[in-house]
């Protein structure tokens, strides 16, 4: 008995024990890539690191569905966290939409230059929004690619460009660049270039190989739009059920990947590009002034219609200070 005695008076005074916390996430990443291989990783860092107390279960390929099913899910608490892009994060809030306007910066590193400068207030309203974004990275640059071979914007009066479906902002974006925008969810986007009902779509290229899509859009504008980011989101109070110290410690394996995700999609995108060659997709060379004339006549309806007015010229200030600093 006294042994017994001894031995509770021991188990109080070290406290409860850490309770098990199991964080879901789910993902569009294709089971088995680079992207999917990376979050297993880190899902084996982190139990290793927390001794079995912090699980991640990776749910890949897409099986919780899109980007704005995920985020759905999360604020149901029947997901915890998500891998996406910014295109995803506009169901949580409109403000990364601002880094990924049609050639509003000049190349990618002036716009991550740009993004460090927001991203407290990127991160504050995400925060007010019960999610933590653990890291962010690069998704790729984007093109258009079509059916056709476009030289100009002014070539396009006929061209049926995709348009994602949840934002009608960004429909009316589209249409004062000149486009004719067909909006149509994720999962429709091969059918549709099957069918003729679109014949243009902006992506990165991995996604193009991926999805096949070149394989209709045999033609892709050989310059840059901008760069999509993505960001790995975790809900806010299940992140704080982790002991702080040990957080720290997964979010730092967290931003460790994120990282060398960012060296893979450089890679992977230019890979994706030359496979496409290979198989029939030809790159069309462009002049940038009239793509870019056509862009900034979006920029007003983005502003104060996709994301908030006061926002957007943040982003434009930080840019163009970034462009200053470089000068100097």
């Amino acid at each position: 008995m006294k042994k017994i005695a001894i031995a509770a008076l021991l188990a109080c005074l070290a406290g409860p024990a850490a309770a098990q916390v199991t964080i879901k996430l789910g993902t569009m990443a294709p089971q088995g890539s680079t992207w999917h291989e990376l979050l297993k990783e880190m899902a084996q860092r982190w139990e290793q690191l927390s001794g079995g107390k912090v699980k991640l279960k990776v749910y890949a390929g897409g099986v919780q569905g899109g980007e704005g099913d995920m985020v759905r899910k999360i604020g149901i608490n029947q997901l915890q966290a998500a891998a996406i892009t910014n295109i995803g994060l506009h169901d949580v809030i409109s403000e990364p939409q601002a880094l990924a306007v049609p050639m509003l910066f000049a190349d990618e590193a002036e716009l991550m230059c740009a993004f460090e400068k927001v991203r407290p207030r990127i991160e504050a309203s995400l925060a007010a929004k019960n999610i933590v974004a653990l890291h962010w990275s690069k998704i790729g640059e984007y093109r258009l690619f079509c059916d056709a071979p476009y030289k100009a914007p002014s070539e396009m009066k006929d061209a049926k460009v995709f348009c994602w479906e949840g934002d009608p902002k960004s429909e009316a974006a589209w249409r004062a660049s000149g486009y004719r925008p067909v909006v149509l969810s994720g999962a429709d986007v091969y059918p549709s270039f099957q069918t003729g009902m679109v014949n243009c779509m902006a992506n990165v290229p991995i996604y193009v190989l991926t999805s096949r899509i070149f394989e209709k859009a045999k033609f892709m504008m050989d310059q840059s739009w901008g760069t999509i980011l993505g960001a790995t989101i975790v809900r806010k109070d299940a992140w704080e059920k982790i002991d702080p110290a040990l957080r720290e410690q997964l979010a730092g394996v967290a931003r460790e990947l994120g990282h060398r995700v960012d060296v893979e999609v450089a890679r992977l995108n230019a890979d994706a590009i030359t496979a496409m060659k290979k198989q029939g997709l030809t790159a069309v060379p462009v002049e940038a002034a009239p793509w870019r004339a056509a862009a900034e006549k979006s920029w007003p309806v983005v502003r104060g219609g996709v994301v908030p007015a006061d926002f957007f010229d943040e982003v434009k200030a930080a840019r163009d200070a970034c462009r200053a600093a470089k000068k100097k």
